[in-house]
């Protein structure tokens, strides 16, 4: 049975990866797994999700839950698989192919393993992480309900297949995605003194900003400030009436992330008051940092060693990653999975090793299997 769920799973791999699809549009996606789930005799819980899917397999008050997220990238793919995208523009990039083919087959394990189940196990397909905060809809629609711990994992093309990276506290910083429109009066480039000029605001406030790190926040505590579009102007000799700027703030903890928002927000105010203009904030994306739990890391660490996975510190990143809205509300568990070293995620050559896919499926079974056991 095993060896059917191995080569199932890796043939539902190629499949996710040859169809892949973006934030909040996995339909095809959904479905297909929605189908392997059924199949398999695993309930599929109801709820309002539009794409993404939740499902139960066991009995019993104690709950944990095991995350994949499903949804791809806006990247042409530049690989030679033969089973590449062929959604145009479309790629799965990230490898959230991987992390839905590796869940499915814990769940297809944990379902044959189900009689010795000792609780309940809540098996989570999330969409949208790349938008990101799919996990908010995972929430709204009761996904946490009486949940205690939850897993994840993400693909790292740093490690080789057979190793894991698992860390404690921070591995992956808060995102906050800001927006900025400065409103000022346009006029003729030969008479700037007629008009009121975002442009040059926004530019002594991008330049600005870059003081947040460097004189705000404690020297050894990550922490980037980025302004990443500035969009202003119509012609060479037009003072334009407004402009737009778009970027990022990441930071690990909760001092730096309070500091660098506040001091954000303080320039941005101060700098249209120079100026004579009107700026309009909004922060269009707001995720904290993951927070690994101790025990949870420790005890993942030891069932790892015991299946011979050779375990790693999963270093530090700033990026970004909304399983961290899991846990603000539950104890919670990120963990890397060796994809075979090559290009890094995001990158349009980037591919995983489809060798990784039902070891790592195993463990999961294995981790949730022990997990319930402990009182």
């Amino acid at each position: 049975m095993t060896e059917h769920i191995k080569e199932f799973i890796k043939q539902e791999f190629y499949y996710f990866h040859k169809h892949p699809e973006l934030s909040y549009k996995e339909f095809e996606t959904t479905k297909r797994l929605k189908a392997d789930l059924e199949k398999a005799g695993i309930k599929i819980e109801n709820n309002n999700l539009k794409t993404g899917l939740i499902a139960t397999i066991g009995h019993g008050k104690r709950v944990v839950a095991l995350r994949a997220d499903i949804d791809a990238l806006k990247i042409t793919e530049n690989t030679d698989l033969e089973y590449k995208s062929v959604n145009e523009g479309i790629m799965h990039a990230c490898g959230h192919d991987s992390h839905a083919s590796a869940v499915l087959g814990a769940a297809l394990l944990l379902k044959d393993a189900e009689d010795s189940l000792n609780g309940t196990v809540r098996i989570i397909f999330q969409p949208a992480e790349e938008a990101p905060g799919g996990a908010r809809d995972i929430i709204n629609a009761g996904g946490l309900n009486d949940v205690e711990s939850i897993f994840g994992i993400h693909s790292a093309p740093i490690f080789e297949v057979g190793t894991l990276g698992i860390a404690k506290g921070p591995t992956c910083a808060a995102v906050e995605k800001f927006k900025i429109v400065l409103k000022g009066k346009g006029t003729h480039a030969a008479h700037p003194e007629l008009g009121v000029d975002p442009l040059l605001a926004a530019s002594q406030f991008v330049g600005a900003v870059q003081s947040i790190v460097s004189r705000n926040i404690t020297p050894g505590d990550p922490a980037v400030v980025s302004v990443t579009r500035l969009d202003a102007g119509t012609s060479w000799n037009i003072i334009p009436d407004s402009v737009e700027l778009e970027g990022t703030i990441r930071t690990y903890s909760k001092e730096a992330r309070s500091i660098a928002k506040t001091t954000f927000e303080r320039m941005l105010k101060g700098t249209a008051l120079s100026f004579g203009v009107t700026a309009d904030l909004t922060w269009v994306v707001e995720v904290p940092a993951t927070d690994n739990d101790a025990n949870l890391s420790e005890f993942a660490t030891k069932v790892a060693k015991d299946l011979n996975f050779d375990v790693q510190q999963s270093p530090k990143s700033m990026g970004g990653e909304d399983f961290s809205l899991y846990q603000e509300k539950v104890k919670g568990l990120f963990i890397q999975f060796g994809t075979g070293h090559g290009a890094p995620n995001h990158n349009p050559s980037f591919k995983v090793d489809p060798k990784a896919i039902y070891p790592t499926s195993v463990y999961l079974s294995e981790l949730i299997k022990r997990y319930l056991e402990q009182r």
